[in-house]
């Protein structure tokens, strides 16, 4: 596995060296893996979202957060 050294804050260094002391975590690696891991499903979704928006853009401008919760809460209650 290739090796990489960052820099991080004492905090951050003392909340990796918590999770593992307190048995959440083998190893401060994992700690760092699993931060990875979830930084890149967040960076996705977000991509994915983005995507989503872009779509649902209509030729009239878009729509409203409100016309899309409608929207949303409509499609709730007929699944419900």
């Amino acid at each position: 596995m290739p090796m990489v050294t960052v820099s991080i804050s004492p905090q951050q260094a003392a909340g990796i060296r918590a999770a593992v002391d307190n048995g959440g975590y083998a190893s401060s690696s994992e700690v760092v893996r699993e931060a990875l891991r979830l930084w890149d499903t967040a960076r996705k979704l977000n991509e994915f979202k983005a995507d989503v928006l872009d779509d649902e853009i209509s030729p009239s401008g878009g729509r409203c957060v409100g016309d899309m919760f409608a929207d949303h809460e409509a499609e709730r209650r007929r699944t419900a």
